[in-house]
């Protein structure tokens, strides 16, 4: 898949490059044959004014045909809101097949049950 990766607030390093990189190729096996038109990812530090420390944001916008996933989280690590973004869509992605299955099915019972 290929990302365009954006960092705000901060230096993007190739380390935070290549996991995010890593990340969102795990999401591949649950695309299957869903083409993805483009993957935006951004990840930042929030303000730095925070009496508990940094806080860090990811997000995704993947967009599918005409359909748009997006996910953001926050956490104190980096690390961990990547990887919260790519497990929650993950399941969005899931979410989203099961209902293009479920329509589909529903057309083709619809089609079977009309007059010809």
């Amino acid at each position: 898949m290929q990302l365009n990766i954006k960092a705000t607030n901060l230096e993007l390093t190739p380390k935070v490059k290549d996991y995010v990189q890593k990340k969102m190729d795990m999401l591949d096996k649950y695309l299957g044959k869903l083409k993805v038109i483009s993957a935006h990812v951004e990840v930042g530090k929030t303000t730095n004014r925070h009496l508990k420390g940094e806080i860090y944001s990811a997000e995704v916008n993947l967009s599918l045909g005409s359909d748009l996933l997006r996910v953001e989280k926050t956490e104190k690590d980096l690390f961990k809101a990547i990887d919260k973004v790519k497990d929650h869509l993950e399941m969005m992605i899931k979410k989203y097949k099961d209902k293009k299955i479920d329509r589909k099915k529903q057309k083709q019972k619809l089609g079977l049950l009309s007059p010809l």
